[in-house]
């Protein structure tokens, strides 16, 4: 199963066969001060600068969400795109809760993207699906519904079926739909990475789907963080997620993503992790 995506000359190919590939988080304001105030001020500067930090990082994919409120989120999301692509060359993940936005986007990008998202809400399957399918874009599925997020694995399977299932009525082929099961913090249920790691597994057995995650969320309200992240990110790729979408410019994340890589056999020779490795210490 390969999702492919592109940019002009630039592909990325993801599947269980391939190494992993990272989406990276950063240029999105939740959590982010200083970026959620330059986007109300309609300034993209700093987009600009995440992107270029990301990819040099170790990012194949930019995810690109620019919802602040009091904004036109189109009109941003549509121009955020323009500058992202005129700075990289990797495929972008267009990232927004509105369809309109989405759209937006798309209209402006050359070469097949990843949306993010469309989820099992009957009025989202019927919105966003006919956007993905006019732009041949991917899109991610997240494991939710009109009741919310299931805390249980088989429900969450159940929701993913259905959105498969909905984008292939739609024409939208399987391997253009990306499965995402959703981490939440296990600071308030110590059985949340647990339950996630049993969907992304039946995940993988019932549709052979590739699968992305934001792992940051299982961490939410801890310390350690970056070490928390980093091992789950090990787990969910193990147990079938071969998209994550994380901040690479994290080097405990990034040398997690590298060996998990390593220790999977998808380095050949370890190459991939020496070669960044030397470039990070280069006197060691």
């Amino acid at each position: 199963m390969e999702t492919i995506l592109q940019r002009n000359t630039c592909t990325v190919t993801i599947g269980p066969q391939h190494p992993l590939v990272i989406i990276g988080e950063r240029i999105n304001p939740t959590g982010r001060k200083k970026l959620a105030c330059a986007l109300e001020k309609g300034e993209l500067d700093l987009v600009r600068d995440e992107a270029v930090k990301q990819v040099a990082a170790g990012a194949h994919v930019l995810d690109v969400n620019v919802g602040v409120s009091g904004i036109d989120e189109p009109g941003l999301l549509r121009d955020a795109v323009k500058v992202v692509c005129a700075a990289v060359a990797v495929p972008l993940c267009i990232d927004s809760a509105l369809p309109s936005a989405l759209a937006a986007g798309l209209s402006v990008y050359e070469g097949k993207a990843l949306v993010n998202s469309v989820n099992g809400e009957e009025r989202k399957l019927k919105e966003v699906l006919p956007i993905v399918k006019h732009y041949g874009a991917a899109v991610v599925g997240l494991t939710m519904d009109d009741d919310g997020i299931p805390r249980d694995a088989g429900r969450r399977l159940a929701i993913a079926e259905k959105i498969v299932n909905a984008a292939q009525k739609e024409g939208i082929p399987i391997e253009d739909v990306i499965i995402d099961p959703l981490a939440m913090a296990v600071s308030t249920d110590s059985m949340a990475a647990v339950e996630t790691l049993k969907a992304i597994s039946r995940v993988r057995e019932k549709l052979g789907v590739n699968q992305t995650l934001g792992a940051s969320n299982i961490s939410f309200g801890l310390p350690e963080r970056h070490a928390v992240n980093a091992l789950f990110t090990a787990l969910a790729v193990a147990n079938g997620v071969t998209c994550p979408i994380l901040d690479p410019t994290v080097w405990d994340i990034r040398r997690a993503a590298l060996l998990t890589d390593l220790l999977l056999g998808k380095d050949e020779w370890c190459m991939n992790f020496i070669s960044v490795y030397r470039e990070k210490f280069p006197l060691d």
